[in-house]
């Protein structure tokens, strides 16, 4: 088997792909994995890219390439359950050889291996969603400063119905990659949050070896853990909700 040009991290939000895709980053020898092909939309992928809206989608993919290369020798690219059928029906469209999604993705990367970050506490997942998106925080520096905020903050309030909710949207992703693994014949690497969350260097050390790519001294992680009592609490009432 040829090493890898290229990985894709399959994931969901809430799975601990920002403190991993950082840790690759912050290795110096995997690319730099970003949600470059995030929105349904290739003008956002442009306007992500600092490109004008216009830009043409070969240029968009080609500009995608090169940043999530880092200056290393392959490309990082983490793919959201929900970005992915649009991403893979624009590049079954610019190779309309490609037989399969993942047919198309070598056509355009060249050799590519497959991780699946997943979390199996489905319901603290769910109950991260709907912090962050209340709180409008989504990551925090490992010093505790804010990396990335998409509304100003205000107080989280405890609500069964979105956990509810963004419950059966996780649970639903997880499936949906499972069934796009079996019929795209993918074997991925198999990746936990939680044992990513106690071992970081352990977990990057097993995706270092599954892209063939040498052992390094590990970074600091470079993202915070933002779960706390709060979130203990919801799951809590959640349970007891629900039962």
């Amino acid at each position: 088997m040829p090493s890898p040009t290229a990985y894709i991290l399959c994931t969901s939000p809430r799975s601990g792909s920002t403190l991993l895709c950082a840790l690759l980053r912050d290795s110096g020898v995997a690319g730099h994995p970003k949600s470059y092909f995030h929105r349904p939309s290739l003008a956002e992928w442009s306007k992500g890219l600092d490109l004008e809206p216009n830009t043409p989608r070969s240029d968009i993919v080609a500009e995608a390439t090169r940043q999530g290369r880092g200056n290393t020798d392959i490309f990082g690219l983490r793919l959201q359950r929900h970005s992915a059928a649009f991403f893979f029906d624009q590049l079954r469209d610019m190779h309309p050889a490609a037989q399969t999604d993942a047919q198309a993705v070598t056509a355009q990367f060249g050799p590519t291996r497959y991780l699946h970050l997943h979390r199996a506490d489905k319901l603290a997942q769910a109950v991260s969603l709907v912090r962050a998106n209340q709180s409008g925080l989504w990551h925090r520096n490992a010093d505790g400063s804010e990396l990335q905020r998409t509304a100003p903050p205000q107080t989280p309030t405890y609500d069964q119905n979105a956990i509810a909710n963004e419950l059966a949207t996780v649970t639903t992703y997880d499936a949906e990659w499972e069934a796009w693994f079996t019929r795209e014949g993918i074997a991925p690497l198999r990746l936990d949050y939680d044992t990513l969350a106690a071992d970081p260097n352990a977990t990057l050390a097993r995706v270092l070896s599954h892209l063939d790519l040498p052992p390094i001294t590990p970074p600091a992680p470079a993202v915070a853990k933002l779960a706390d009592d709060i979130n203990a609490d919801w799951i809590a009432r959640f349970k007891a909700d629900t039962t």
